[in-house]
């Protein structure tokens, strides 16, 4: 009997001590040996902190109010003191235009109609362009993962109630949906009893972005609910009596976490080309306050003699809803690697 066990131990492998490492690490490890994530969450990391430093580039490099008229300004330009606004060369030589690119501390890019520090103000835009975007998505989520994960896992008349809401909502046309919210809004504001939201209120376009892509959300996460409600852990655990709201929250909830967190990157891209087009038609973000759609209007009028004023918030959208999407894709891939083709 000795020889046996002896044998046994001998010949049985050896089973590691070291603790299976989870889909968040397995996760990350994945997604930090990928060079184009890396390099996607520095291109964004970069963008979030140069938005961040705007009232430092204002005050300490440009010396600009970028929210104030500066049409009689003058600055230096290799050793001479120049206007802002310039005599127009165009046509009949009527009118002004803006200074161009000094590629200096001042004006780096050039000024707008206005005779603003067009680089200062595409920091402070992208601030705010950032900042609706991360809110709206957060009150996306929130609003989806309450609605789709309540529809799918409670089911009968709660399913049947929000998912006529959903299918209300679905009907429209996102940007038709989003611009009739604006248009109206805009112009009367909120008013919840002594609460006032203001027209010019950053609070208004993050609502009407956060409440428009919430059935686009809403619906895969109830049909990932309805999935794992015919699961065998979850049969299981119902089989053994224990209560739905432990179920929701140890079964449920972890296994629809990850759908959420690959939302967030995605969501974020596509809330940054909502808030801007917006902005561009003059529905979103209100002047004084900027946004990278608002500056592009502003170069509209410009695209022939300063395109740049136009060209540096599109190649900013492009560079950040670029680099979020990629971060989504990775992330989907690392944390549910049966969607990765084989």
């Amino acid at each position: 009997m000795t020889d046996i066990t002896e044998a046994i131990r001998v010949h049985a492998p050896a089973v590691s001590s070291r603790p299976s490492s989870g889909p968040w690490r397995r996760a990350w490890h994945i997604l930090k040996r990928d060079r184009a994530t890396l390099l996607a969450a520095a291109v964004f990391v970069l963008i979030i902190l140069s938005t961040l430093a705007a009232p430092l580039y204002a005050r300490y490099v440009s010396g600009t109010d970028p929210f104030r008229s500066n049409l009689s300004a003058r600055i230096m330009v290799d050793g001479k003191r120049v206007k802002v606004m310039q005599a127009s060369t165009e046509g009949l030589g009527l009118g002004v235009t803006p200074i161009g690119p000094t590629w200096g501390p001042q004006y780096l890019l050039g000024a707008d109609t206005q005779g603003r520090d067009v680089a200062a103000r595409l920091l402070y835009g992208g601030r705010n362009s950032l900042l609706i975007a991360a809110s709206a998505t957060v009150i996306c989520l929130c609003l989806a993962a309450l609605v789709g994960i309540s529809a799918g896992f409670f089911g009968g008349w709660v399913d049947k109630i929000l998912s006529r809401i959903l299918d209300i909502l679905w009907a429209f046309p996102v940007y038709l949906l989003a611009i009739s919210l604006s248009i109206v809004l805009i112009s009367q504001g909120i008013v919840i009893g002594p609460i006032e939201i203001g027209s010019d209120s950053l609070l208004l376009p993050i609502f009407i972005i956060g409440i428009i892509y919430v059935p686009y959300v809403a619906r895969p996460l109830r049909g990932r609910v309805l999935s794992l409600k015919q699961s065998e852990f979850v049969l299981a655990a119902r089989g053994l009596g224990i209560p739905a709201w432990r179920i929701l929250l140890h079964d449920i909830l972890p296994n629809v976490s990850t759908m959420l967190i690959v939302f967030v990157p995605l969501m974020m891209g596509l809330n940054i080309i909502t808030e801007s087009s917006l902005s561009f038609l003059s529905i979103g973000v209100q002047a004084p306050d900027a946004s990278w759609g608002t500056i592009i209007q502003d170069g509209q009028t410009l695209l022939y003699t300063r395109p740049v004023v136009a060209l540096a918030p599109g190649i900013a959208i492009v560079l950040t809803v670029l680099s979020l999407n990629v971060l989504g894709d990775s992330l989907r891939d690392a944390l549910d690697p049966r969607t990765k083709l084989v």
